[in-house]
C-alpha cells in the first residue's frame, strides 16, 4: 500500500525493523518481557496537545505543545500563548505579525482545532492515555527506561520536557514489540455502559475515520492506590521516572505539609518538612506534635531517595511511579483532533495583552477604547 492508498482511508503498512544496536536490543527485550507480564490495559482517558506541520514535513507533524493536557481548551490556550509570543518576539515583519495576531484573536473567541498561519498548519490533537497492568498491578518503569547517572533532587532543576522535539511520522519504522502493541490497540474503543452514549459513538466512529495508531513515547505518572484497588493520578505525566519521583518528593516535603497546616502560612518558600521538622517549635512555627508529623514526611521522602524507588507506602496509602503510554489515532489527513464528546473545562478567552503591528503591548486603556 502506498501513500495514495492510505489517503483514501486504507490502513498504512507497519514498517518493522529489528534492533541491532546493543542498547536498542535491551529496550526491545524489556518490552517483550513487559508484554508477557501484562494481562490488561488500563485506559485513563484522553490527553490533548498541539502539533505543527510545514510544507517540507510531508505527512509528518511536529509536537509544539506536549500531549499532556486534560481537556482540548487547555491545549488551545497553550497554542494561543505560543502564537502570541511568536508575534511579540519572532515575527519578521508586520505582515507576519498580523497573521499571527489574527490567529490569536480567533483562539480568544472560538474553539479552533485546525489553524493555518502563513505556511504552517496547527492542530489540536487527541491521544488516549493508558497503562499496562498485570498480577503485580500497574506497570512500573522498566530497567531500560532512561535514568540519570546521578539523581538530582534539586527543586530548581528542570528535567527534559514531555514530547520535546518529537516528530510524528506515520511511516517511521518500529520494532517488533512496538508493532505488536500497535496492532493490539488498533481497535481500542470505549464500550462499557459507564461511558455516555456520545462518547461510545465517537469512539466507534474514530475506528473508521482514523484507522492507524501511533504510540507516543512513554511517560511516568505518580499514582495512588484507591480502596477499590484502582489507581488515581497524583502528578504527571513526566518525561522520566526520576522526574516523577522528584514530584512525589516535592509533594511529601513541601506541598502536602503546607496543605495540612504543618508548615505555617508565610513560612520561607525554602522551608520544607526536613528543615522545619528538624528545627522543631523553636522559632519555626511548628508545634512539637507538628514537628513529629513533619519528621514522618521527611522520612518517607528519604526512603524515596534511597534508590530507584517506584513504590512507597505512606500513611496507609500506596504511591507508585506508573509507566504510562499514549495512543494517537491517525487518518488520511493526519492525527486525530478532539471529538465532539470531549469536554472542555473552560471557554476561550483573552490570555495576553493586546499587541500592535510592531509587537508593542497596547496599554489596557487604549485596547478597551478600541473595543468600545
Amino acid at each position: 500500500m502506498d501513500h495514495e492508498d492510505a489517503g483514501r482511508g486504507g490502513v498504512r503498512p507497519i514498517v518493522v525493523r529489528v534492533p541491532v544496536e546493543p542498547v536498542d536490543a535491551v529496550v526491545e527485550a524489556d518490552a517483550i518481557d513487559a508484554a508477557a507480564r501484562a494481562s490488561a490495559v488500563v485506559v485513563r482517558g484522553p490527553l490533548f496537545g498541539v502539533v505543527e506541520q510545514s510544507p517540507a514535513d510531508g505527512p509528518r507533524w511536529r509536537v509544539v505543545v506536549a500531549v499532556v493536557n486534560g481537556c482540548p481548551q487547555l491545549a488551545r490556550d497553550s497554542l494561543n500563548s505560543l502564537l502570541w509570543f511568536r508575534a511579540k518576539d519572532e515575527a519578521g515583519d508586520r505582515a507576519q505579525r498580523r497573521d499571527l495576531l489574527a490567529a490569536v484573536a480567533r483562539l480568544e473567541e472560538e474553539r479552533v482545532d485546525d489553524l493555518v498561519v502563513g505556511e504552517l498548519r496547527y492542530r489540536v490533537v487527541r491521544a488516549e492515555e493508558y497503562a499496562a497492568a498485570g498480577p503485580e498491578g500497574i506497570e512500573a518503569p522498566r530497567p531500560s527506561d532512561p535514568e540519570p547517572p546521578v539523581p538530582d533532587w534539586s527543586r530548581g532543576v528542570k528535567g527534559p520536557g514531555v514530547d520535546d522535539g518529537l516528530l510524528l511520522d506515520p511511516d517511521a519504522p518500529v520494532t517488533p514489540a512496538q508493532a505488536a502493541e500497535q496492532l493490539a490497540l488498533r481497535d481500542l474503543c470505549y464500550t462499557g455502559e459507564r461511558f455516555p452514549g456520545d462518547v461510545r459513538a465517537d469512539s466507534r466512529r474514530a475506528l473508521d475515520t482514523h484507522r492507524d495508531v501511533l504510540l507516543l513515547p512513554p511517560t511516568f505518572t505518580v499514582v495512588e492506590q484507591t480502596r477499590a484497588r484502582g489507581w488515581k493520578g497524583v502528578s504527571g505525566p513526566h518525561a522520566t521516572a526520576h522526574d516523577a519521583r522528584v514530584s512525589l518528593d516535592f509533594a511529601l516535603t513541601w506541598a502536602w505539609p503546607r496543605m495540612h497546616g504543618l508548615i505555617p502560612i508565610g513560612a520561607d518558600p525554602g522551608a520544607d518538612a526536613r528543615t522545619v521538622g528538624a528545627a522543631g517549635s523553636g522559632g519555626s512555627g511548628a508545634s512539637e506534635e507538628g514537628a513529629g508529623e513533619l519528621a514522618a514526611y521527611a522520612e518517607a521522602a528519604d526512603a524515596l531517595r534511597a534508590g530507584r524507588v517506584n513504590r512507597l507506602e505512606f500513611q496507609g496509602v500506596v504511591y507508585q511511579i506508573a509507566r504510562t503510554r499514549r495512543l494517537l489515532r491517525w487518518g488520511p489527513d493526519g492525527p486525530e483532533g478532539p471529538r465532539p464528546s470531549d469536554s472542555n473545562s473552560q471557554d476561550p478567552s483573552r490570555i495576553h495583552p493586546v499587541l500592535d503591528e510592531d509587537g508593542r503591548i497596547v496599554p489596557r486603556e487604549e485596547s478597551e477604547d478600541d473595543e468600545e
